[in-house]
């Protein structure tokens, strides 16, 4: 399968995913529900402001990679649904784990485990490790680990339908060490008395040529 998908082709199939296992009476979903549960305020991290007209593009993209299809029952409205089940032969738990990393972003096994259980039971932290595990052995990995964030016990995960994750540079350089610190002290030291002496010598030879001039006026 292809990856690099956009945000909202991420956010729309870890919605399929979501509503099919909470909330199975109302699903396939609308465009106007799919839309609205892209955009809901709970459960989202980052919170969007889809209009339908992004999650239509968004749909048929997706469409024409195999990973999800309009469906219309009886001739009613168009209803849409995911075909992560058919492309991927996932389980249910190992869906709902891949769903709440597209929705939430990157995570620890412990939030997967507590905020995928809204989804389908899961034993134990142990159990979604285990998936985890397999996902990122999956060919091609849909799940990568993270380097561990600077105090912080616990690693993360991303979903890698987006591609490799670009991790912020903004993690805190670590402490010098005190040997270090007091040579750097020193230094700064050192550099202010130049700068000091370096304007004394700046006005005593501005002060010389004061004295050159007064005496050329008194010769």
């Amino acid at each position: 399968m292809k990856m690099n998908l956009t945000e909202v082709e991420i956010r729309i199939l870890g919605c399929l995913v979501e509503k099919e296992l909470t909330t199975p009476e109302n699903y396939p979903l609308s465009l106007n529900s799919l839309t609205t549960a892209c955009n809901q305020k709970s459960n989202r991290a980052p919170l969007v402001d889809f209009v339908e007209a992004d999650v239509v593009r968004a749909l048929d993209r997706l469409g024409s990679r195999g990973l999800a299809r309009h469906t219309a029952v009886c001739g009613r409205v168009p209803k849409y649904r995911h075909s992560l089940d058919d492309s991927l032969h996932l389980t249910p738990p190992a869906l709902a784990v891949l769903a709440e990393l597209m929705l939430r972003g990157p995570q620890t096994a412990g939030e997967l485990c507590n905020r995928a259980e809204r989804m389908t039971p899961l034993a134990d932290i142990a159990s979604v490790e285990e998936i985890l595990g397999a996902l990122m052995e999956f060919g091609p990995p849909l799940v990568t680990r993270l380097p561990r964030q600077p105090g912080h016990k616990e690693q993360r995960y991303a979903q890698l339908f987006a591609g490799e994750p670009v991790l912020p540079d903004d993690a805190p350089a670590p402490l010098p060490e005190p040997a270090r610190q007091r040579v750097m002290a020193k230094n700064e030291r050192l550099d202010r008395v130049d700068e000091e002496v370096s304007a004394l010598r700046a006005e005593i030879a501005a002060m010389r040529c004061t004295i050159e001039e007064l005496r050329e006026l008194f010769k």
